[in-house]
């Protein structure tokens, strides 16, 4: 077997929990996206997504997140978990904010029957998405506070929250201290929410970052250039080591399929003591090159004044599509881009709002207005479409 580099652990904000700088995320391995009975998994299935558990204990991702929401994967996961030592596991579930208690209640029951574990050190409302679910926790008897009943029967250690919302509401959550941890998406391809790492950080939260290899570039597919620009390291080494280089951010996300993922991931923490140093010549050189073709004062200041999907006529995310062609553009990664654009008006709450195409007689002015780029960016949305339209995707959920 390979050397691999000892894993390393950081404290996870106010939990105290020693949490691995990666995590084994559950919503790859699993054999459906719908609860299913024993009967249909495959076994080869089975086999493999035990084996994928065995490996991250082994190279010590200890940490085991999942969701009621990721179809047969806490049901497969139940068998698997009661192989190990429970004091050695953190085991993460995330249940999705809902309008009545007792149905959280009653989700939450189905959970832990089908993981089969007596509880959970991280139990998370999955999807504070926009501002209903907001409401939906928050409200006197609400989730929240379902939550807490269940964290004081001693089911649920720490509660916390994952998100795919836009800043504003992000930040409504976790200023409102109710919240252990958090879930999030912030890596080299979207910085925008890194004024929430700051606040979470203040708050001593635990932050966990969502997907940033996938969502954050499709980095396990990359592009020649990227692969140019982050050499010594790889793409995904590069965005990793980029993440972790910033003390707030405690572990990312590992959505492995098969025990071999973890493999990449685990090269860059050869680099680990050094993150910082190793990642500032490659930003540089990602920096000049977003500078080159696009300006720096695009590459500096694109997303100002910019309005939420909410209150653009037809719900058009300026904010994603602009995202999404600022770094297709500049660092080729087009794939990625067209992965992502075309969830727009497909993924509902998970990628909110509509992309150029669902576009009707909508006047965007008014709603560039604050913009120092509001001249530019009709036809940047244009330019956006045209390079990135493609069949609609559908969400992994719901393949």
């Amino acid at each position: 077997m390979a050397y691999v580099a000892a894993m390393k652990y950081r404290r996870f904000g106010r939990t105290n929990l020693q949490m691995p700088v990666f995590s084994c995320g559950g919503m790859r391995y699993q054999h459906k996206w719908q609860d299913v009975e024993w009967s249909e998994v495959p076994k080869e299935n089975q086999a493999n997504l035990e084996a994928t558990i065995h490996r991250s204990v082994e190279v010590g991702i200890n940490h085991i997140e999942t969701a009621r929401g990721y179809g047969s994967s806490e049901m497969q996961l139940g068998p698997v978990l009661n192989q190990f030592s429970r004091e050695k596991l953190i085991v993460q579930t995330k249940i999705m904010p809902q309008s009545e208690a007792q149905d959280f209640r009653d989700t939450f029951e189905k959970s832990m029957s089908y993981l089969q574990i007596e509880h959970v050190e991280l139990l998370s409302i999955h999807g504070i998405n926009n501002r209903q679910h907001l409401r939906d926790t928050l409200k006197k008897g609400g989730c929240l506070d379902e939550a807490r009943k269940i964290q004081k029967e001693g089911r649920a250690r720490f509660i916390g929250f994952s998100t795919h919302a836009t800043t504003d509401i992000i930040l409504e959550a976790v200023e409102s201290g109710e919240f252990d941890y958090i879930n999030l998406h912030w890596y080299f391809v979207n910085d925008l929410n890194g004024s929430v790492i700051e606040v979470a950080h203040k708050r001593d939260m635990g932050v966990f970052i969502i997907s940033p290899n996938d969502k954050g570039g499709k980095l396990y597919a990359p592009p020649q250039k990227m692969l140019d620009l982050c050499h010594p390291l790889t793409p995904m080494a590069f965005n990793d080591l980029y993440c972790l280089a910033r003390p707030e951010v405690h572990t990312l996300s590992i959505g492995a399929a098969r025990p071999s993922d973890f493999d990449a991931h685990l090269d860059a923490l050869a680099h680990y003591d050094q993150a910082s140093e190793i990642i500032q010549p490659i930003v540089k050189l990602l920096h000049a090159e977003m500078q080159s073709t696009l300006g720096a004062d695009w590459c500096e200041k694109w997303f100002e004044g910019l309005p939420h999907y909410v209150d653009v006529p037809g719900e058009i995310n300026i904010m994603e599509i602009l995202r999404l062609w600022t770094y297709a553009k500049s660092l080729d990664l087009v794939d990625w881009g067209k992965m992502r654009y075309n969830l727009l008006g497909q993924g509902e709450h998970w990628f909110p709002g509509e992309h150029m195409g669902n576009a009707t007689d909508h006047h965007l002015g008014a709603s560039l207005a604050k913009s120092p780029f509001a001249a530019r960016i009709p036809g940047i949305l244009q330019q956006a479409h045209e390079m990135l339209f493609d069949a609609p995707k559908k969400r992994l959920s719901q393949s």
